[in-house]
């Protein structure tokens, strides 16, 4: 029996975390009415108030086209809010709205809790060492490697996915 290449142990150790995210996403989806890159998206909204689409795009290393599109699902749930600048109409500004700040009040993690406790109980020099690893296997997976600000922009559920990257 051959030994699986390295790639292959990669790609089974990827999937295993795209399905694991995926699956955290459903259960949000059932238990709160949204979708984890609605709750991230949420997040951010909350922390860059008023922001543009722009910017929450960049912020969850997402196409632009994917975060209008998360937007508007959040708007019409009545999550945020867009306004249209007044000196210039095509600039928009989002902000939460009441039962978007209350919903982030009362939300999951985006993580798993298993997940959660376990990293938890790791020493603080392992986290780190993960979220490091984390981000530098994010870096090498970049669609163009010669254009570092090219995102990956692969819808999760009840999300459509872009035909494009910013």
């Amino acid at each position: 029996m051959e030994t699986p290449h390295l790639e292959e142990l990669l790609l089974v150790a990827l999937r295993r975390i795209t399905r694991a995210i995926s699956l955290r996403s459903q259960v949000l989806q059932k238990e709160i009415g949204l979708t984890s890159p609605q709750l991230a998206a949420l997040h951010a909204i909350a922390r860059l108030q008023p922001v543009a689409t722009g910017k929450i795009a960049t912020e969850l290393h997402l196409g632009q086209p994917t975060v209008t599109g998360i937007i508007t699902r959040l708007e019409q749930g009545g999550f945020i809010t867009r306004t249209r600048g007044a000196s210039d109409r095509r600039s928009v500004a989002i902000t939460l709205t009441a039962k978007g700040s209350e919903s982030l009040a009362t939300a999951p993690s985006l993580l798993e809790s298993k997940f959660r406790k376990e990293l938890g109980s790791l020493p603080e020099w392992e986290q780190g060492q993960i979220l490091s690893t984390l981000q530098r296997v994010a870096d090498m997976m970049q669609v163009n490697p010669d254009n570092p600000g090219a995102k990956l922009d692969v819808a999760q559920p009840g999300e459509a996915p872009s035909k494009t990257t910013p």
